[in-house]
């Protein structure tokens, strides 16, 4: 089985497939008060007959995270959607060494507005932590600019 994946194929198939969003976390700090976080996240997600291009994807990437499953459910608009293969990416490491260089003004079309988007959102958002809020200010001094990786 081929393992390794053309950088451009990948963005194309993010480009249909993959998503820049935000996950909540939800945690009570010391003082008994609920505090909410919302954390960068990226996502691929698609069909479980194509784990294995997500696994690709993952390990060209060069990610270690785990795919995961989600089972099939009934639609609003009456059918039932197939069980999904997932890959999300959350932790800082990744996001700031490896998804945002992949990606960063290399994407066209409605893509590259949702990540654009993202990275205002990381560093305007209040509920965005101190820590994933230093990625925003990464593309803002132009680190993403001077120091591309992931070139074909």
């Amino acid at each position: 089985m081929e393992t390794k994946l053309s950088y451009e194929y990948i963005r194309g198939l993010i480009d249909g497939e993959g998503s820049f969003t935000f996950s909540t976390n939800e945690y009570t700090n010391r003082f008994g008060e609920t505090i909410r976080r919302r954390v960068p996240a990226f996502i691929l997600s698609m069909h479980e007959r194509d784990t294995d291009l997500i696994r690709m994807v993952r390990d060209t990437m060069g990610l270690k995270n785990k795919i995961y499953f989600r089972k099939e459910r009934r639609m609003s608009e009456g059918y039932i959607s197939g069980r999904q293969a997932i890959l999300i990416v959350r932790e800082f490491g990744n996001l700031k060494n490896i998804v945002i260089p992949f990606f960063y003004k290399r994407l066209r079309g409605y893509k590259r507005r949702q990540f654009e988007e993202w990275i205002e959102a990381i560093g305007n958002d209040p509920g965005i932590s101190d820590l994933f809020r230093l990625l925003y200010k990464l593309h803002a001094t132009g680190f993403y600019d001077r120091n591309p990786k992931f070139l074909d």
